[in-house]
């Protein structure tokens, strides 16, 4: 079951940075701490409206209903709030997924900072999944990386979950992950002395899994002596990485990384890897076409 989003402190920051951008405030006008300029010179402040998201597009996966719920009520609690569809579920071509109903000026002022949230969020979560059912009949866990836009990690990675992926590590705090660039800055990056490497992060930091990234099967086995709970193989071919499936089995998971492709994630998932780590579901997924049809009240 998906957890809501909104009960991060950084979400509801994000939330209110964005509404900030857009909006900032509204100094002398007393009905809104937001300030809409074309609303309130145009818009009759008692007129009431409705408005429904839909997806203009197929195939589009949902994520970001309660960030957009949470956008409306930022701006006018009294607005009504309805998700017809939760997020993770796919939705056809104009489907209604959301349906705000209160005053027109307010949702005049919502409008565009719940469709950025949730255009993004759709669009990341419905390329997850487009690879999450090409390695199914595997097993094959997908999951994200680091590779976020700054100050919207947290919504990213959720639309990988609504998406049927998996969270990697949500920062450099909470797991060990050696890179080519922290074995280069270790006792000279010896490839046959991983082993050291890893019993030294972990006397430093006991309670966290241990990931090495390896490029060959030399430096598998070599970091393999100290059993990591994970093995990255980057940029391996599909032999390569088989060789090191089997090296690995029953002591560390391994993860394929380095420019996946959606082509290719069947003949990855095929060696046997316990993971399929993707930067393109954060930074590449795009927007997804999304539409808020109006009709006054």
């Amino acid at each position: 079951m998906l957890h809501d989003v909104m009960k991060s402190a950084r979400a509801r920051a994000a939330v209110g940075l964005a509404l900030d951008e857009d909006l900032a405030s509204a100094g002398s006008v007393k009905s809104s701490p937001w300030r809409d300029a074309t609303s309130i010179a145009l818009v009759d402040p008692d007129a009431d409206a409705e408005g429904e998201i839909h997806a203009k597009g197929a195939g589009c996966v949902v994520s970001g209903t309660t960030v957009a719920r949470a956008v409306m009520k930022a701006v006018d609690p009294r607005i009504s709030v309805k998700i017809l569809k939760k997020d993770g579920s796919r939705v056809k071509p104009g489907e209604f997924i959301v349906v705000f109903r209160g005053k027109a000026r307010s949702i005049l002022a919502a409008e565009r900072t719940a469709l950025n949230f949730m255009q993004r969020m759709c669009a990341t979560a419905t390329l997850t999944r487009a690879f999450v059912d090409a390695v199914k009949r595997y097993g094959t866990v997908i999951l994200d990386t680091r590779k976020t836009t700054p100050g919207l990690r947290v919504f990213e990675k959720y639309a990988v979950t609504c998406g049927g992926g998996e969270n990697h590590r949500m920062g450099l705090y909470d797991r060990i992950l050696m890179k080519d660039n922290h074995r280069r800055l270790w006792r000279g990056g010896d490839p046959d002395a991983l082993d050291k490497a890893v019993e030294a992060a972990r006397r430093r930091f006991p309670n966290l899994a241990v990931e090495v990234e390896v490029e060959s099967p030399r430096e598998c086995a070599s970091a393999l002596k100290a059993r990591p709970e994970w093995i990255m193989l980057d940029n391996m071919t599909a032999a390569d990485m088989k060789k090191c499936v089997r090296m690995c089995k029953g002591i560390s998971r391994t993860e394929a990384s380095g420019g996946i492709t959606l082509e290719r994630a069947k003949e990855v998932a095929a060696t046997g890897v316990t993971a399929i780590s993707l930067g393109c579901l954060t930074h590449s997924a795009g927007s997804v076409d999304l539409s808020l049809e109006w009709k006054t009240i």
